[in-house]
């Protein structure tokens, strides 16, 4: 007798969704749309996540613009617990920062933003000429402790 063993692996996110798109305002603005129509069709919260891909999009389309190359859009629920954003643009050799510009510029703000609403982000190059910009927003709020662990060495680590 021949038996077949099925096994369910959940190796891969439940609710993800990518898309390419043109490196120009109307490509950001349609990243931040279709963040918020998929996160509202999962049910999850829209922001601070919109705001979050609103700023890297604009990012990707005014510091990451090559002529004839599209930057990608990447959301990905993880367990349940945990939200990943991935913005993905082809100027690998420019790799963001956040700064505080002078009080009178009219932009610069946009990775403070990010850093201020994201749990975490951060970035990774590759493959050339790749780079991508990622932020994650917790889902399920974490324990106290693990907050002031994660807020010491943080602390310690600037």
């Amino acid at each position: 007798m021949n038996q077949h063993l099925t096994r369910t692996e959940r190796s891969a996110p439940a609710r993800q969704f990518t898309v390419l798109l043109s490196p120009t305002r109307r490509g950001a603005r349609l990243a931040r749309l279709l963040t918020t129509a998929h996160l509202s069709d999962w049910g999850l919260p829209v922001e601070p996540a919109a705001h979050i891909v609103a700023e890297l999009a604009a990012n990707a389309a005014v510091h990451g613009r090559v002529p004839g190359r599209d930057f990608r859009l990447g959301l990905a629920v993880h367990r349940d617990e945990l939200l990943r954003i991935e913005v993905t643009g082809t100027r690998g050799e420019q790799l963001p920062v956040a700064s505080a510009p002078s009080a009178d510029a009219e932009s610069g703000r946009g990775l403070l933003i990010v850093e201020a609403l994201a749990d975490r982000w951060g970035t990774v190059t590759g493959p050339v000429p790749r780079k991508t910009v990622w932020a994650e927003l917790d889902l399920v709020p974490r324990p106290l402790h693990r907050v002031a662990e994660t807020t010491t060495r943080w602390t310690a680590s600037r």
